[in-house]
């Protein structure tokens, strides 16, 4: 197997528990600062091309669809520098936004076999004319032969791939396996696609990627994110830190299995959606009598506020919030826009340090009580976790490099709206012991460098050990640390987005940055494709020159993000 550029994904907390809370004072290591050389260093260099082309003038085509998105790239090969659009680019989705752009996906192919990363996007205004074209497009696959007729069969892919990430047998979600093309270390592998998600003291959300004709595991990375006969009711209970919380719930009479009337905490009413579902894991990593979600929060009188009780109470109650934010302020239908159940357990594990989204749900484990009480406490945990979901149903982001900091920025900048009393994430899930020794939120947007990153990580920056806040403080690190640093190079995008709130406020802030995330950003964005995403969203919205875009800009520049 090749060395590999992907590991285990640590999930909301990882970042800090890897090590300990003081860094270690080494020299820093020799590193590429500037965005590009950044981009070309872990990006370009795979074959993937980064595309944004912004139209001042273009002409207006007959609808605003996939058929006149090819037509235009047909028109426009040079410009766009695809040489094929029509035989190597399949429609994959196409959304009106409320600003009445149409936006059209596509997938790059080869002989139908998906190209992995690269995913071209092309935007109409409401007068069906091309105002900009972004993505990335992977030249190198469409002028090499690639085969792309497998010698193994996915079954047989599926159980290489359980095997190198030490899966049980027993899994918990059904494996998807799919054919695609997989470009890695300078070659175009035909390579099966292998997601295997499981539980335990380490949950896994593995991706596998498996040469189809040797069967050899080319790489691997883990996206575990780290954060009817109802009748509906409202019940009261007591959050972890008191705080008295009313919740929708729902009411059912089953008298063959009970004595009389049971309340559980599942919120129907809200129409567009399946439901607000929370559930308990009772302190269980795995096994045989328990698999998530778990078993549905129950009670006999609607009266939810015993000590167990009070982790499910904030989980069901912050999903509540966190969902309202989303429709309210950016007419999104749950977390895939589309209605799907929002699901959270609660009660994981034995002292379990974190939450974390597994692509179907929210978990959330208890905390040591030394440095996290119940994590379930802090609406911007919850905000996170959730966002997680947003950006895995929109733009997909790959959980390592800068792909994965921005992935996780986005979760802790919408933490920061949701929860809008501060720029702080993780303030309310702190222990005694923690808030006493100075830690008293997980990340800061305001002020990143006012906490220490891990020991290991400290030599792979600018020798002070502390949260970056800046392209020049930016830690170069390994694939083997923190997946190259999604939960630490994050705190400059972070703070990029606190420079421009301050300037515009938190709720324009959050109308530019959920339309990068959902419009412009695809699975390889770096952070060059973020700072053009989030300009041209500014400019979307508020119009070219407005103080809005140009606030979004500096907030960008003051943090080096500068091309």
């Amino acid at each position: 197997m090749k060395k590999k550029r992907i590991i285990p994904v640590i999930a909301l907390s990882s970042a800090l528990l890897a090590g300990t809370l003081s860094p270690i004072q080494g020299q820093a290591v020799q590193k590429q600062t500037t965005t590009e050389a950044i981009a070309q260093k872990y990006g370009i260099e795979k074959g993937n091309k980064p595309l944004f082309v912004v139209e001042k003038q273009s002409a207006m085509q007959k609808a605003s669809t996939p058929q006149e998105a090819l037509k235009y790239l047909e028109n426009n090969k040079e410009k766009v520098k695809i040489k094929n659009p029509t035989a190597s680019l399949k429609s994959t989705k196409q959304i009106e936004d409320k600003l009445g752009m149409t936006h059209v996906r596509f997938q790059q192919t080869k002989d139908g076999i998906p190209v992995e990363g690269s995913e071209v996007i092309v935007h109409f205004d409401e007068n069906n004319a091309v105002k900009s074209v972004n993505g990335y497009y992977n030249q190198s696959v469409e002028d090499t032969a690639v085969s792309t007729t497998p010698e193994l069969s996915g079954s047989v892919a599926l159980s290489k791939a359980k095997k190198s990430v030490n899966a049980p047998d027993q899994l918990d979600y059904e494996p998807a396996t799919e054919l695609v093309i997989y470009p890695y270390d300078g070659q175009n592998y035909l390579a099966y696609k292998v997601n295997v998600n499981f539980l335990g003291e380490k949950p896994g959300n593995w991706f596998v990627f498996v040469d189809a004709k040797t069967g050899a595991v080319i790489d691997q990375y883990n996206a575990l994110m780290h954060a009817d006969g109802y009748k509906a009711t409202e019940g009261t209970g007591t959050g972890i830190l008191g705080t008295q919380r009313k919740l929708h719930t729902t009411l059912k009479n089953d008298k063959k299995d009970r004595e009389g009337t049971e309340f559980y905490l599942y919120d129907k009413t809200h129409e567009d959606i399946e439901g607000i579902y929370t559930y308990d894991f009772k302190n269980q990593w795995r096994s045989s009598s328990v698999q998530l979600p778990g078993e549905l929060f129950s009670d006999n009188d609607n009266s939810w506020n015993t000590q167990y009780d009070r982790p499910a109470v904030d989980a069901h109650y912050n999903s509540e919030e966190v969902y309202k934010y989303y429709k309210n302020e950016h007419g999104r239908n749950s977390i895939d826009g589309e209605g799907m159940a929002i699901k959270s357990s609660v009660h994981y594990g034995d002292n379990y340090n974190n939450a974390f989204w597994n692509g179907y749900q929210m978990t959330y484990g208890d905390g040591d009580g030394s440095f996290f009480i119940p994590l379930s406490a802090g609406l911007d945990v919850a905000a996170h976790e959730m966002t997680h979901g947003v950006t895995t149903h929109s733009a997909g982001l790959k959980y390592r490099f800068q792909s994965g900091a921005l992935n996780e920025a986005f979760s802790d900048i919408f933490g920061a709206l949701v929860d809008a009393d501060d720029w702080e994430v993780g303030e309310d899930v702190m222990a005694p012991d923690a808030v006493a020794s100075g830690r008293t939120s997980l990340r800061s947007l305001s002020d990143p460098s006012k906490y220490p990153v891990g020991s290991a990580y400290a030599p792979y920056g600018n020798g002070d050990g502390m949260y970056p806040s800046n392209m020049s403080e930016f830690y170069d690190l390994p694939v083997g640390l923190d997946n190259g640093g999604v939960h630490i190079n994050s705190s400059i995008i972070n703070h990029a987005a606190y420079l421009t709130g301050e300037q515009i406020g938190k709720h324009k802030l959050g109308q530019i940055y959920y339309r990068a995330l959902t419009v412009y950003l695809t699975a390889d964005s770096n952070f060059s494709d973020a700072r053009k995403a989030l300009i041209q969203s500014a400019v979307d919205i508020y119009g070219e020159g407005s103080a809005e875009a140009v606030a979004t800009e500096d907030g960008l520049n003051q943090v080096g993000i500068t091309e």
